[in-house]
């Protein structure tokens, strides 16, 4: 079986060159992620433009997603190489954007000295470094060093969301999208969401027409809000950095099974990231606890697991995509669909209070059932929006996903969906004309063969959110 858990890399300065982009795209990733918290917007759409070109070139679709820097406060840059913060040391925290080093910290947030209160935990650099405030001062924070390690760059500073005065998205967020929007971006994603209300003030038109937005549930707010902010969102990225500073370690976990399961129920795409093969920064190979972590979010349910520093700043980009990717295509095989499908029946699968979304609930559901029963190897889904497509990919059948769309943004968002090939179908004719069309493109491609079963799911009307139709159909021999 081919892996069907989607790959997400973070583009960075080991991984901008044309070479480590077509390996990557080649090693496996399906969606490249912008993050825009280093370097400029410029810089960022050369690399988007690049992405796209060696996508086509490949013969293979990349999703863009743009990730939000958010009211993330960094520490002023420790430099190139590592450097060692001591443990027990003593640490003074300022306001400032110059340089760090191991005595004094600068911190780019102004409300640095009215936001963090002494005995505050801050984690620096996702908790490869642990302070504890001992004392404020007027221009200054004291602090102790409760676990050392090294620092490099700008690492984030975690200031407890509950009391950061930043709101998120900032106005620098609004404006670098605005910036993208015009790139025509497939996704973006939204960092420190705490409320549903945060979603609402993107300037953005729903997906396909507008980007699939992703919301990051990286704070305890997000979790208490959860179904509100899941229903708002196009998909949802556990990210498990910052969300493990907010809440107890061990109950991080628990919270990302309940996350990933909540977002089943309501058909959106989850995705797990943060710290998935971080020792690959480094090394050529993972830990056998990471590869245990990969495999797990997997059978959690994850739609797409998140590389970050592995592929921004790691010594083989590629090779990391390539280990991730088989770790991920194992897991899948062992996958139990059978059970998944029993499970699935005690959540709340279909929204009676919308028609459309109804029907295409009951008429997925319908399908599932039908491909296990009848040993079907592949689904052709036709859909506008791709809210067809990912409805199917909740139920994570055996059966291979082909999703179709005649919006080219639908098919590269759908690049982040479970088990789903996407394939653009320029017929928009009538429901004959386009399930006809699709079975002979998913035969002349070499996903289906002459005189295989296959499902197809798909609307009467072409304009409408509801898909109302579930066909059997016998590939037919090319002319």
């Amino acid at each position: 079986m081919a892996r069907r858990t989607k790959i997400i890399a973070t583009i960075g300065p080991a991984s901008e060159d044309v070479a480590t982009l077509r390996n990557l795209i080649r090693a496996g990733m399906d969606v490249a992620r912008l993050g825009l918290a280093h370097g400029t917007l410029d810089e960022a759409a050369e690399r988007l433009k690049l992405i796209r070109r060696l996508s086509a070139e490949e013969g293979k679709p990349v999703g863009i997603l743009v990730d939000l820097p958010g009211p993330k406060v960094r520490a002023a840059s420790f430099g190139e190489k590592p450097l060692s913060i001591i443990e027990k040391s003593e640490i003074r925290l300022s306001v400032g954007r110059g340089q760090s080093t191991a005595e004094v910290m600068e911190v780019d947030y102004d409300g640095l000295l009215e936001d963090v209160q002494a005995g505050d935990r801050l984690s620096i650099g996702d908790g490869r470094v642990i302070l504890k405030v001992t004392e404020t001062s007027g221009d200054h924070l004291l602090a102790r060093v409760m676990h050392g390690g090294t620092l490099t760059g700008r690492p984030g500073v975690h200031v407890p969301s509950d009391r950061l005065s930043m709101t998120a998205p900032t106005a620098e967020d609004l404006l670098a999208l605005e910036y993208f929007l015009e790139l025509d971006i497939d996704m973006v994603a939204v960092s420190f969401v705490r409320s549903v209300d945060d979603l609402r003030r993107l300037p953005v038109e729903q997906h396909p027409a507008g980007p699939l937005v992703v919301a990051k549930i990286e704070t305890r707010a997000a979790v208490d809000d959860l179904a509100a902010i899941i229903g708002a969102s196009g998909a949802i990225m556990v990210a498990r950095g910052d969300l493990g500073n907010e809440c107890r370690l061990e109950e991080l976990p628990i919270l990302q099974k309940e996350i990933i399961r909540e977002c089943i129920a309501l058909g959106r795409p989850a995705i797990t990231a943060t710290q998935m093969l971080e020792t690959m920064i480094s090394n050529p190979e993972p830990t056998r606890a990471e590869v245990s972590d990969v495999a797990n979010a997997v059978w959690d349910g994850s739609s797409a697991v998140m590389l970050s520093g592995e592929t921004a700043i790691g010594s083989d980009p590629a090779n990391v995509v390539a280990t991730m990717s088989r770790i991920a295509e194992r897991a899948d095989d062992e996958f139990d669909h059978r059970s998944w499908a029993s499970e699935l029946s005690d959540l709340r699968l279909t929204n009676r209070n919308d028609p459309e979304s109804a029907i295409t609930d009951a008429m997925t559901m319908a399908a599932a059932r039908a491909l296990a029963e009848l040993r079907i190897r592949t689904v052709l889904c036709i859909s506008g929006s791709g809210f067809t497509v990912r409805s199917m990919a909740r139920f994570r059948p055996e059966a291979k996903i082909l999703g179709f769309s005649a919006d080219k943004r639908t098919v590269g968002q759908l690049t982040l969906s479970w088990g789903t090939e996407p394939l653009h179908l320029a017929e928009q004719g009538n429901i004959e004309e386009r399930v006809a069309a699709a079975v002979v493109a998913a035969r002349d491609a070499g996903h289906v063969e002459p005189g295989e079963l296959v499902g197809v799911l798909a609307g009467t009307n072409v304009h409408s959110r509801s898909t109302n139709v579930l066909r059997l159909e016998i590939v037919s021999s090319a002319c």
